[in-house]
């Protein structure tokens, strides 16, 4: 196994991609009595249109398969409830699918060995029968319909329609009623059969683990070795337009107050690297909108909004910035946060004090091995690679870099949504 320092943590990982494709990566806390495991394939919503492995030509499957997929993997042949076989030995499990991804996982502190045995079957195992296929349909639809029932789900989902034109990400991860209705097991098996072939998939462990024994136990489970793997397979993938479906939007929903919905549709920055591109404008949006930065305060005290929350996304080709607000006058709300985007003051100083923070909270976070994980697998997943050097790139964050980048920042193609109490 490769030896990877996450510089300025005092922590190593330890790499290894086997011979069927799997990259494994382990992370030992040998003070710890508590580990984790995500066994993961590159594999989520978005991938609906694909050439199949062994064949030559593009099909389209149904929205939400792969979340579908998910839910159809916890039913074993033999009639084994995974869930069951965890909580009997001590760990918890679940899954879960995101628009790049899926992932399952086990926790605890007993029986590593058996647990991760049986973890590597039965992802490795598919069962897919018309009856099975037909019962899960009915509990996947209810469990969209209560998503739909959700007003900040509902909302979010209006904002990508109004921002996106091809991109599947405007699709929800579960899919349509409609669209799961016509998932059959046919259908699974050929995304199984491509996306879930080694190769194609990784899996971290961290905690008190024994990176010699675990990865010699992966190398020779037979569910896994037997597999066939790297074997090519093609994603469509659709080159989404410049400008947003919807400039301004409104809608009623059973809210009490108005909420206001701003997304900002930014294309990459070709000549850099993307994370380091991601990490420049995380900066710029702390210094602006963090929660103690002057803007915030000025939103809040000039009555612009009650709260306000932002978040980043990544597609293919753009990175979105969604500002959510609980603002009575949407176009208040929104003139202001363009303007402090565009011309809010930003100092040095400012970038100082954010590579500070950042930097801290890696060092606080090393020690959690569950939240060191997850950040490991936010960058396989989101940007196709481990980060092992963080710090040293928060260190590097150049303040003129940070004025270029935003005065070069696109910030014309944007969509207003806005949501209405129903009238009574």
């Amino acid at each position: 196994m490769e030896e990877i320092k996450l510089a300025g943590l005092d922590q190593s990982l330890f790499y290894e991609k086997l011979e069927n494709g799997l990259e494994v990566y382990l992370l030992p806390y040998p003070k710890k009595k508590n580990f984790c495991v995500h066994y993961a394939t590159h594999f989520g919503s978005l991938d609906t249109e694909f050439v199949p492995v062994g064949e030559d030509k593009m099909i389209k499957v149904p929205d939400g398969i792969a979340h579908f997929l998910e839910h159809k993997m916890f039913e074993q042949e033999d009639g084994q409830d995974p869930f069951s076989f965890f909580t009997a030995r001590g760990c918890d499990c679940n899954a879960s699918t995101t628009w790049k991804s899926t992932r399952y996982l086990f926790s605890g502190c007993d029986h590593l060995e058996e647990n991760l045995d049986y973890l590597l079957s039965y992802v490795n195992r598919p069962y897919f029968t018309d009856e099975n296929v037909e019962k899960e349909k009915g509990i996947i639809a209810e469990e969209i319909k209560m998503y739909n029932d959700d007003v900040d789900w509902t909302m979010e989902r209006k904002m990508k329609e109004a921002t996106f034109h091809k991109d599947h990400i405007k699709v929800d991860i579960a899919g349509t009623v409609e669209s799961i209705g016509e998932i059959t097991k046919e259908d699974l098996y050929h995304c199984y059969n491509t996306f879930y072939q080694p190769s194609n998939m990784f899996l971290i462990a961290t905690g008190n683990i024994d990176c010699e024994k675990m990865i010699e136990q992966i190398k020779n489970h037979p569910d896994l070795k037997n597999r066939k793997s790297n074997l090519p397979f093609t994603v469509k993938k659709e080159k989404e337009e410049k400008t947003v479906v919807h400039k301004y939007q409104e809608i009623e929903q059973n809210v009490v107050n108005q909420k206001v919905g701003l997304t900002f549709k930014i294309p990459w920055d070709s000549k850099m690297d993307p994370y380091l591109f991601d990490t420049y404008l995380g900066s710029l949006l702390s210094i602006l909108f963090g929660q103690s930065s002057i803007y915030s305060e000025m939103i809040r005290d000039n009555g612009l909004a009650t709260s306000f929350f932002y978040m980043r996304e990544h597609t293919d080709d753009y990175v979105t910035i969604e500002f959510i607000a609980q603002a009575d006058d949407a176009k208040k709300f929104t003139d202001f946060v363009i303007d402090t985007l565009k011309n809010g003051k930003i100092t040095k100083e400012d970038l100082e004090r954010v590579k500070k923070v950042w930097i801290s909270s890696e060092v606080i976070m090393v020690d959690n091995s569950e939240a060191t994980l997850d950040n490991i697998y936010y960058d396989l997943t989101e940007f196709r690679r481990l980060i092992p050097d963080k710090i040293e790139i928060y260190k590097s964050l150049s303040f003129d870099t940070l004025k270029k980048i935003r005065k070069d920042l696109k910030l014309d193609s944007y969509s207003v949504v806005v949501v209405h109490p129903k009238e009574k």
